[in-house]
């Protein structure tokens, strides 16, 4: 019989590190305890010192931190060899770099969102995209999240916009607008549009519209609970845990490996 997975959570007193460890309990698997700056971790849990006793301690980390911390975290869990379960927004072309390069020592599932329905959503994004073609479909992107989210678009967001870029046989970067402001002239043949609105405590809002001069079709994800987050990641650490070096999505996660990576 194969033995729990001994799990930690990096910033297991923030909103979402504090789900995650219900979400262990409930999973049957071995919360050895977390990082945390300043508030007591929840009982039962051990504070660790830092990343690198986390990893040292566990068989799997799971991070929703900072995009500041990705590559201090991804070292020391290589040094580790010690599985990463990564849902860290706004992560740089240098931090996702280092994401690629830490796959290649031990594994890692890097998901730009944990929740199923929206990993079902990229999977149809890529579809639509490749049977609609892109001179008569324009591709606009809209979310919405609560007021405290730092970064924009979402995470979730630009996982959308890649699965439609892949499915056209493009890179997101050649053809992402975002931001428009002014006079910015009439919209880019091809162009993958986003907007980001933020207010109020929306857990997380994304809608993909292909819109042709004949009719719309609009793909809309809702969430109403972070729980859903939560599950899904925990979810992703009881797989990956012991599994052979590699940067894994959601995707394979939930046995629809082919894909597109939700975060990578």
């Amino acid at each position: 019989m194969t033995a729990p997975a001994r799990i930690g959570i990096a910033g297991i007193t923030g909103r979402m590190g504090l789900l995650l460890v219900d979400e262990v309990k409930a999973a049957g698997a071995i919360l050895v305890g977390g990082t945390a700056r300043t508030k007591p971790v929840p009982s039962g849990a051990e504070r660790f010192a830092d990343i690198t006793a986390l990893a040292a301690a566990a068989d799997v980390v799971i991070d929703f931190t900072h995009a500041a911390t990705a590559r201090l975290h991804g070292a020391a869990l290589v040094a580790a060899g010690t599985a990463w379960v990564l849902g860290t927004s706004g992560l740089s072309d240098t931090d996702e770099t280092a994401v690629i390069q830490a796959g290649q020592r031990i594994p890692v599932v890097y998901a730009a969102n944990f929740a199923p329905g929206v990993n079902l959503v990229l999977a149809l994004a890529e579809r639509m995209a490749a049977a609609l073609p892109a001179d008569a479909y324009d591709a606009e992107i809209m979310e919405m999240h609560h007021r405290q989210k730092v970064d924009a678009p979402s995470g979730t967001a630009i996982g959308i916009g890649r699965a439609v870029a892949k499915g056209r046989g493009q890179a997101l970067s050649d053809v992402m607008e975002s931001g428009r402001h002014g006079h910015t002239g009439a919209r880019k043949p091809g162009a993958i549009g986003f907007a980001a609105l933020r207010g109020g405590q929306v857990v997380g809002e994304h809608t993909l519209i292909f819109a042709a001069a004949t009719e719309h079709i609009a793909l809309t994800h809702r969430a109403f609970d972070r729980r859903s987050f939560a599950a899904g990641a925990i979810r992703a650490a009881l797989w990956v845990a012991g599994r052979a070096p590699g940067l894994y999505s959601m995707m394979d996660v939930l046995g629809m490996a082919g894909g597109a990576p939700s975060g990578a």
